[in-house]
């Protein structure tokens, strides 16, 4: 699939304001799932400096700079990405990542993979990985289908367009939450069996017929012999070619789209963005 995408994020402020460093992390990653064709950012204020930097996960992001005093920013992206992954279960697991838990990792991959093995006890979260791990006899695959159906049939979903993801307990006893909120559930479950996971921010194809776009974000674990994989519990789906990867990390923040703060004493801002994603045929 080939996308064009457009994404313009204007923040608005209630008096002239001197802008911190921003990170944008909007230039979507190219891999074997997906290839980045053209891209193009467009800035204003003009910043006084603009860079692209490699951060320690391997995301692509910018770093913009500003000099100048302002009431508004506006940056906007656009980009044509093609996804390539149309069966996302064409993989080979190591014959030790069959059965969980994982005990058996070469020392270098458990020391890179240690961040995203850091569990957050969250005692409700854990009890029902353990319920998922007895009711698939421990299989990988089958724990990780079960764990992301299990999420889409029990939580609803709502849209939240600012803020952290909310603890994965209150999502869980709620059954409600945000893309990003559900992600977090999958991923502190995987991490309670030993399974490395990471929280990505992107976008997803969606409903042709409806005109408002959203951000998306999911999970994606690492499976070896077949390396990181998304799932999405918003969807019930494995991800495939009809999502488009950002940024990916093992603490949701440092995968925001933007970030970066202002001074301006007593000055409030607000954020309205604009998101169209097409087929190109």
């Amino acid at each position: 699939m080939l996308y064009k995408i457009i994404h313009i994020t204007t923040y608005n402020y209630s008096e002239f304001v001197n802008l911190d460093i921003h990170i944008v992390r909007l230039r979507s990653r190219s891999s074997s799932f997906q290839s980045l064709r053209a891209f193009s950012l467009e800035v204003t204020p003009q910043p006084a400096g603009i860079s692209d930097v490699l951060d320690w996960e391997g995301n692509n992001t910018i770093k913009l700079w500003f000099t100048q005093p302002t009431n508004q920013l506006k940056i906007k992206i656009t980009s044509e990405v093609e996804t390539h992954c149309t069966n996302p279960f064409n993989y080979l697991l190591e014959p030790w990542a069959i059965q969980l838990p994982i005990t058996d990792y070469p020392a270098p991959v458990l020391a890179h993979l240690a961040p995203y093995l850091q569990p957050i006890i969250t005692p409700v979260i854990v009890e029902l990985a353990q319920e998922i791990w007895q009711q698939t006899n421990g299989k990988t695959v089958n724990f990780l289908s079960q764990l992301n159906q299990r999420i889409y049939d029990n939580c609803q979903q709502t849209i939240r367009e600012t803020g952290d993801p909310l603890p994965a307990g209150i999502t869980w006893n709620q059954k409600l939450g945000s893309c990003r909120d559900m992600a977090i559930i999958f991923i502190e479950a995987c991490r309670a069996v030993g399974l490395a996971a990471r929280f990505v921010s992107g976008y997803q194809e969606g409903d042709k017929n409806q005109k408002e776009r959203h951000l998306h974000a999911w999970p994606e674990v690492y499976l070896p012999g077949a390396g990181w994989l998304g799932y999405d519990p918003t969807q019930g789906l494995v991800v495939s070619d009809r999502h488009i990867a950002l940024t990916a990390s093992a603490i949701p923040r440092n995968a925001a789209p933007i970030s970066g703060s202002f001074k301006g004493f007593g000055a409030t801002s607000d954020m309205q963005y604009t998101l169209s994603i097409e087929t190109i045929n």
